[in-house]
């Protein structure tokens, strides 16, 4: 018997090691994900050059990243501040907000294409932010791209286009 006890706990113990070996706990999402808009529109003011935090850390790692209910929800709460902020001050004329929310929404939108579907409402949650800047292009009378809508449109194309390639 003692024999028997002994290969079944090297059996036990090597079942164990490998199944330790692929399933790492996945690192944690980096702080500045979710400690402040502040902290993440610093870091747009890059854009639509590649965004990085302070870390190194991409916007789209945040999304991906956020693992548990509390990184989804926390995280989710500092970009959707981050975004109804930048929303605002591109409604007001800011056309460097709206690159930055449309960095923002394509940097949301790559790091949710890379899970398995749970992420998705967290990009659909900065994305309505934008919505609302992308409707009122529609409303404009001149099209002439300047400061007006059109020309906000266009700066927000070129954030989220830049968001989703390198975000």
């Amino acid at each position: 018997m003692p024999r028997r006890a002994a290969v079944l706990l090297a059996v036990a113990a090597a079942v164990g090691a490998v199944g330790g070996c692929g399933a790492k706990d996945a690192p944690p999402v980096d702080d500045a994900c979710r400690s402040s808009p502040g902290a993440i529109e610093r870091a747009l003011a890059r854009a639509p050059a590649p965004v990085t935090l302070p870390s190194g850390t991409k916007l789209s790692e945040c999304v991906s990243g956020a693992r548990t209910d509390a990184d989804l929800q926390n995280t989710g709460l500092v970009l959707t501040r981050t975004a109804d902020d930048l929303a605002g001050r591109a409604q007001q004329g800011d056309p460097h907000a709206a690159v930055a929310l449309g960095y923002l929404v394509g940097a949301a939108r790559r790091g949710a294409a890379r899970t398995n579907g749970i992420h998705a409402e967290l990009a659909r949650r900065v994305e309505s932010a934008a919505r609302v800047l992308a409707s009122d292009a529609g409303g404009d009378d001149g099209g002439d791209g300047g400061d007006g809508a059109p020309g906000l449109a266009g700066a927000l194309e070129r954030g989220l286009r830049a968001g989703e390639a390198t975000g």
